[in-house]
């Protein structure tokens, strides 16, 4: 008897549930049918209440109906999941009712500009006569978005010299256990030089039959990528050293890289940048000359790098004085200190800082532009203004932000996965 009772009782919860989902999912919808026939057909129909009144009657039925939907441990998988992220309470209701209200408002216009209006066919600015988007000016002038001014019959050598700087890349992650400490070498030294030595001979030319190819035809997203693979990968360890040089017990140390950090901290990037390109060069002895791309990427490399140390050095002193302590003990001297105990773990603790830094470094790259390096917001900026394709700076903009979007995207994400792999419960 108390079994039956019991099942009955259940099945009655269940029914109640049940009776609560379908109300919620109904008026969940009926503020959404509202909104959108309010914004996009004109039709109120609530227009017998006061003005405002109906003007909120969208967010109202929604609220009610995710009131209703909001089941404690409802069984229901995806229920629960989004009673627990979007509507763990009225007001967080509300809160996710207005950004699917703006959505459901802004999505439609962007998908006529994007897609259904846009204009992909052709090879000329006649060709693009609908009110979207003109994707045949992207078309037209993509190679010169990728390589610059570089010459199409040479660009071969650029994708080659990528290719390969990518695959020495990866060839750090097939290394065998044994060799795995000799990473940080390979990756700070080996590869940066053998990168500059592609680099160089490749892309650069004047050796092997190769035509030479001047610095300033270098461009587009290719000199991008460029820029931020040298600055990245000399400002990590540079920044490092005045970190570590910031904490010395040396005065004539501690000062000089305190100095150092708060100069560069202090100027802002493309002063740094204008420095470099003209007032640099005035101090040079006479019949010396230092390429423009390369005072570039060392100006980008010691600003970056002031950066990197103060985040390098957050991390350094959130350890407690027990691990320096505890390596002492053990006998190890400064490097061997923080080589194989301090900074390990510092670093741990500052990937998002490192990444975030990072990150800064590669959106600064359009600002190479005040030196007359043209890197892919450049060249947009150099399309744009060509007179048979005025008016389509919108759609460069547009490409430009995706790619630095996926760019930076891929970044943080992979800085998120090194997160997860090194993370220590502390």
């Amino acid at each position: 008897m108390n079994s039956k009772n019991l099942d009955l009782s259940k099945s009655k919860i269940q029914i109640n549930r049940n009776t609560s989902l379908i109300i919620g999912i109904l008026f969940f919808f009926l503020g959404i049918f509202d909104f959108c026939l309010n914004n996009f057909l004109g039709t109120n129909i609530t227009s017998f209440l006061p003005r405002f009144i109906n003007f909120f009657t969208p967010l109202i039925f929604g609220v009610i109906g995710l009131h209703f939907i909001r089941i404690e441990f409802s069984g229901i998988k995806i229920l629960d999941s989004l009673n627990k992220n979007i509507n763990p309470s009225n007001f967080n209701a509300a809160l996710s009712l207005c950004i699917i209200f703006l959505i459901i408002f802004s999505l439609p216009p962007l998908l006529n500009w994007f897609i259904f209006d846009a204009n992909i066919s052709g090879d000329t600015k006649e060709a693009c006569t609908g009110g979207g988007a003109c994707w045949v000016y992207i078309k037209v002038w993509f190679n010169r978005f990728m390589y610059g001014m570089y010459p199409n019959a040479e660009q071969w050598r650029i994708n080659i010299t990528f290719i390969a700087v990518l695959s020495f890349m990866a060839a750090g992650f097939f290394v065998p256990a044994k060799f795995r400490n000799y990473l940080s070498l390979y990756y700070t030294l080996i590869l940066p030089i053998i990168s500059f030595i592609l680099i160089y001979y490749l892309i650069s030319g004047g050796s092997f039959g190769l035509e030479w190819v001047e610095t300033g035809a270098w461009g587009g997203l290719s000199l991008t990528f460029i820029v931020s693979f040298f600055s990245l990968i000399f400002c990590f360890p540079i920044g490092m050293m005045l970190a570590l040089g910031r904490r010395s017990d040396l005065p004539v140390v501690k000062y000089s890289s305190l100095s150092f950090i708060e100069f560069w901290r202090g100027v802002p990037l493309i002063t740094v940048l204008f420095m470099s390109a003209v007032m640099f060069p005035m101090f040079l002895p006479d019949g010396t000359y230092v390429d423009k791309l390369i005072r570039v990427v060392v100006a980008i490399t010691l600003f970056e790098a002031a950066y990197t140390a103060e985040v390098i050095r957050g991390g350094l002193q959130a350890l407690p004085r027990g691990q320096y302590d505890a390596a002492k003990s053990l006998g190890m001297g400064y490097w061997k200190l923080h080589i194989f105990v301090i900074l390990p773990q510092a670093l741990k603790l500052v990937i998002p800082g490192i990444a975030n830094t990072f990150l800064a470094l590669v959106k600064d790259t359009p600002l190479i532009f005040v030196v007359g390096l043209l890197e892919v917001v450049g060249m947009l900026n150099l399309a744009k203004t060509n007179p048979e394709w005025l008016g389509f700076s919108m759609e460069g903009y547009v490409f430009a932000g995706i790619i630095f979007w996926i760019i930076c995207y891929s970044m943080s994400k992979y800085s998120q996965k090194l997160e997860l792999k090194y993370k220590t419960d502390r």
